[in-house]
């Protein structure tokens, strides 16, 4: 086998079907995947759901099979040590999405474990504006045997779907082509808001969302929760902006995602002493240990992004095949800055629903040189404000429309550049 052949030619996996596959999709799949499973950990954690929680082991199965593919690729492809410097890079980012994946077991764990999690917590995860869900299709339902572009699930509901799973196997190259069946397990991504009316459409049992009980000893233990959605928060958006840079070759990113690895590191040892000084307060401490958990995985999902990154911020030989998979996943990130009086300057990202069309979440916001996280709807755009979005690839055309781009491609290899809309008159 040469090295062309074992990086681009066909691969042969009994994983998820018996099709041939690639060193590149494998890749894209594997990315996919890993974010897959710490959002529905995080989900599993907002529901107290063990089932979704028992879905992220499943999935892990798999990520495991095609990690150790991946592996046997890489290595099936080195025939000198001029290869292997490059190839090295890859079997990095192969580590860190493992890493990654483990850690989303580690947050499930707590579910399926009764490790223990505060209510407060809970309560502040139930008030994001993104979160992933899991509905069963029932026989009947409104969505069973037609395709998911026929239902308009992100204009009807705010969620759109991330991937399936049918008995199992897992489908997570979701397009609006795909017939959903009944007992399909869909994982969708979006405003907590569409939930009810998402259950309705599969005719799934009634959802009733988590009820938080008093609890008088708040004051460490509030401090901790708050710094703990941070957390989960800036993790998520490190690890957005790791993929970004890998694509993009960008050592500001690089730099962006090392500064946020620094930040979760002080927001641990933070926690851990107020987690500390709240134990001391309550009768029963053992719903605290939830905390520390989670803390932990958080923290190493940060530190797996800033690994990806050193190969950026140090130069080392990024091997190319790393751009064309993360940029072929299901999800893309891109930068875009907000034109004057474009449709997005002025407005805020409640009235523009940027989730809904095109269906991006707004990582973070840069705005006179510093960064906001994870903004919430209520946060006003400006015309200079550079917005770093993820979302599907094939809306990043009309993403860059309502903040006042066009797309173009001026060389015709490729390399899209943004050109500000044509003024109408």
């Amino acid at each position: 086998l040469s090295s062309l052949w074992a990086l681009h030619d066909w691969y042969r996996r009994p994983l998820m079907d018996d099709r041939p596959r690639n060193l590149r999709e494998m890749l894209a799949e594997a990315k996919d995947s890993s974010e897959l499973m710490i959002d529905l950990a995080y989900a599993a954690l907002y529901f107290g759901d063990p089932d979704m929680a028992e879905e992220v082991g499943g999935l892990e199965e798999t990520l495991s099979e095609l990690i150790q593919d991946m592996r046997g690729i890489c290595i099936l492809a080195v025939r000198n040590p001029r290869e292997a410097e490059g190839m090295s890079s890859v079997l990095q980012v192969i580590s860190a999405i493992e890493r990654m994946a483990n850690d989303a077991v580690d947050i499930a764990r707590i579910v399926t474990h009764k490790v223990g999690i505060p209510a407060e917590l809970v309560a502040d995860l139930s008030q994001a504006e993104e979160i992933s869900h899991r509905v069963l299709v029932s026989e009947g339902s409104h969505l069973a045997h037609r395709p998911l572009s026929a239902h308009e699930l992100p204009v009807q509901t705010g969620m759109r779907v991330m991937a399936v799973r049918r008995e199992r196997q897992w489908i997570t190259d979701v397009g609006g082509d795909l017939i959903v069946m009944p007992g399909d397990a869909l994982f969708l991504r979006g405003s907590p808001d569409g939930i009810t009316r998402l259950r309705e459409l599969a005719a799934a049992d009634k959802w009733t969302p988590p009820v938080v009980t008093d609890d008088p000893f708040v004051t460490d233990l509030d401090r901790a929760v708050d710094v703990l959605v941070e957390m989960k928060d800036i993790s998520e958006v490190a690890v957005g902006l790791a993929y970004s840079a890998l694509v993009l070759g960008d050592p500001g990113l690089a730099a962006e995602v090392r500064q946020l690895e620094d930040r979760l590191d002080e927001m641990k040892d933070r926690l851990e002493l107020w987690v500390l000084r709240a134990a001391s307060g309550k009768p029963d401490p053992s719903p605290l240990r939830g905390l520390l958990q989670l803390a932990q995985a958080a923290e190493d999902i940060g530190d797996q992004a800033q690994a990806m990154v050193w190969l950026i911020e140090q130069d080392e030989d990024v091997h190319p095949i790393l751009g064309l998979a993360l940029g072929d996943s299901d999800e893309v990130v891109v930068q875009v800055p907000v034109g004057a009086d474009s449709e997005a300057d002025g407005r805020t990202l409640a009235e523009l629903q940027l989730n809904i069309e095109p269906g991006f979440t707004v990582l973070a916001i840069r705005r006179g040189g510093g960064y906001r996280y994870r903004p919430g709807g209520r946060v006003r755009l400006l015309a200079g404000d550079e917005v770093i979005a993820s979302g599907p690839d094939e809306g990043r055309e009309f993403l860059t429309r309502r903040f006042g781009w066009v797309l173009v491609d001026p060389d015709g290899d490729g390399e899209m550049e943004l050109e500000p809309v044509a003024p109408r008159g």
